[in-house]
């Protein structure tokens, strides 16, 4: 199959053409066999007759097709350009002669036909030896790109697999060879590291493997020949990053656990002591009062006093339940959300629903305390910063999954520059670590002036 002649190539030939082999001594011993074909041609023609037929009219010139040919054949159109103009200016004497001595028509065409020869032939041999180069060039720089990629294959620390088409292991670097043994070539993919999930569906999953190391999958095709493929499995140790990821996360909890055992101590405090103190200095402000003989301007501060003294205790109430609802613990999440919303109906004005979806369940503690943190949060974002004017709280409890949404039609934000705000988000942020503890996620949706929307999904099966 020839090689396809590009432009470049046609360019290159055409360049050689007008540099003819000077130097080379075989294109000097072409020439001199010109130069004896047309010596002969031209002496046959002034002292043979022609018609005694010893020598046919045109032979010595179809004799020049032999030094062209292989004047193509060695140095291309080059060499067959030069061959033939030489032959050319050397049988012009012979074409001058007179009466016809020179046979011109004849010579004439047949000099004609060895420059196309020339021209055709060795622009075809250029065209062939460029193609030749072209095909060993790229042979050569695959072949450099495929050592490349043994040396590498061969001296990455990731182990490394190469699956054919059954999915059997057909090559592996030493680094594979020591994780699953020197006679993993030959293995079935599913007796190494998984049976039951198709390869292309393992890509970025972690797998824990026989030398205690997490490993993340990658996969990638490799085409190798035409109607095979190959397939690369690289594992890349992701142990310390991952126990990196556990050690934040196991802090986080505790940080999210000392919280929520400060909350709950200081609501039992607070309602151990200073409320009961405030109720019982309620009670003695009213004694005080309701005795005879007390003037009334000091009955009436005595009245007064009470009631600061109940409003008092009421803040403390409700500081005490918002650090730890009781409703919570004892009810579960729903009516503890059922309760929130009711206080904000109590103390502020604006429109708030609230919409249960499923069947009302309890759920494991830690799932209603981390869903009820959440929901509170975004609350008070609504009403602290938002100037939300109404506000919905829905709540969906399906077999596997806990879904939380709270909408508000307040001033919104940029959800894409908290980076610059980041001490007033915190609580933002509280409400991802809490959702991501629990082996869920939450979505903030939100536009200056469009409102916000957030939605939490956790698992009920655990992180």
């Amino acid at each position: 199959m020839t090689a396809p002649t590009t432009r470049a190539d046609s360019r290159a030939v055409l360049q050689l053409a007008v540099h003819p082999p000077v130097r080379e001594g075989r294109f000097w011993v072409i020439q001199s066999m010109v130069l004896v074909i047309a010596g002969l041609h031209l002496l046959l023609d002034l002292h043979v007759a022609t018609e005694t037929g010893a020598f046919p009219s045109g032979l010595p010139v179809a004799l020049l097709f032999l030094p062209v040919a292989y004047a193509a054949l060695r140095f291309g159109l080059a060499g067959a350009a030069a061959t033939a103009t030489w032959a050319i200016l050397l049988w012009l004497p012979d074409l001058l002669l007179p009466r016809d001595q020179g046979h011109v028509g004849s010579d004439l065409i047949n000099l004609a036909l060895i420059v196309i020869l020339a021209l055709v032939f060795g622009r075809r041999i250029d065209a062939e030896r460029f193609g030749h180069d072209r095909v060993e060039r790229a042979m050569a720089k695959s072949l450099d790109i495929e050592a490349r990629y043994h040396r590498l294959f061969e001296t990455n620390r990731s182990p490394i697999l190469v699956l054919d088409r059954r999915n059997a292991v057909s090559d592996a670097n030493p680094a594979a060879m020591m994780l699953f043994g020197e006679n993993v070539v030959g293995k079935s993919q599913a007796s190494l590291f998984d049976r039951d999930t198709a390869l292309k569906d393992q890509v970025g999953r972690v797998l824990l493997l026989p030398d205690g190391h997490d490993y993340r999958l990658d996969v990638v095709s490799m085409p190798v020949d035409v109607g095979d493929l190959f397939t690369q499995v690289i594992f890349e140790d992701v142990t310390e990053e991952r126990s990196e990821g556990r050690r934040a996360r196991r802090y986080a909890q505790l940080v999210v656990q000392a919280e929520e055992d400060q909350r709950r101590r200081l609501a039992r405090e607070l309602h151990d002591e200073p409320l009961q103190l405030f109720l019982l200095l309620a009670r003695r402000l009213e004694s005080l009062g309701e005795v005879e003989g007390v003037p009334r301007a000091v009955a009436d501060g005595l009245k007064e006093a009470r009631r600061q003294s109940l409003d008092a205790a009421a803040r403390l109430r409700n500081l005490a339940r918002d650090l730890r609802p009781p409703t919570l613990d004892q009810l579960g999440l729903v009516a503890a959300l059922s309760s929130l919303v009711d206080d904000i109906r109590d103390d502020v004005e604006p429109v708030i629903s609230f919409r249960v979806i499923g069947t009302e369940t309890r759920l494991a503690s830690e799932v209603e305390l981390g869903a009820f943190r959440i929901a509170q949060e975004a609350v008070r974002n609504a009403l602290r910063h938002a100037g939300a004017t109404h506000l919905s709280i829905a709540i969906s409890i399906e077999p596997k999954e806990l879904a939380l949404n709270i909408t508000d039609d307040g001033q919104g934000f940029d959800p894409e520059r908290l980076g610059e705000h980041d001490p007033e988000h915190l609580g933002l942020l509280g409400m991802r670590e809490r959702a991501r503890l629990l082996g869920g996620h939450l979505d903030v949706r939100s536009a200056p002036g469009e409102g916000t929307a957030v939605e939490a999904r956790i698992p009920l099966d655990g992180p």
